[in-house]
């Protein structure tokens, strides 16, 4: 008896739940046709320059500065870091002067 009157239940809360939800979708699919015949006339490639530049970017380039102890004398060298479009990063020493 508890079986059957389980398995009742289950099935009636499904039917609730699934009704709402089928009559949203076919709200949205008549809204979606009504704005594709909007816009079926404008190309859908106009944007194809603009992820392509993005793919040819250069270099970021930052310069960072640190202090180096050598000995008692300490430095201030500036570096100028290179982050390449591939992943990779070129480090150049730019200047070193001498702070103490």
């Amino acid at each position: 008896m508890k079986k059957a009157l389980g398995i009742a239940l289950t099935l009636a809360s499904i039917g609730f739940i699934a009704a709402p939800a089928e009559a949203k979708t076919a709200e949205k699919s008549v809204s979606q046709v009504s704005t594709m015949s909007a816009t079926a006339v404008a190309p859908q490639w106009s944007n194809r320059d603009r992820w392509g530049r993005r793919n040819r970017r250069g270099a970021r380039v930052t310069m960072q500065t640190r202090l180096v102890r050598h000995g008692r004398a300490v430095y201030r060298e500036t570096y100028q870091v290179r982050y390449m479009p591939n992943g990779r990063t070129v480090t150049r020493l730019i200047s070193r002067v001498r702070v103490r």
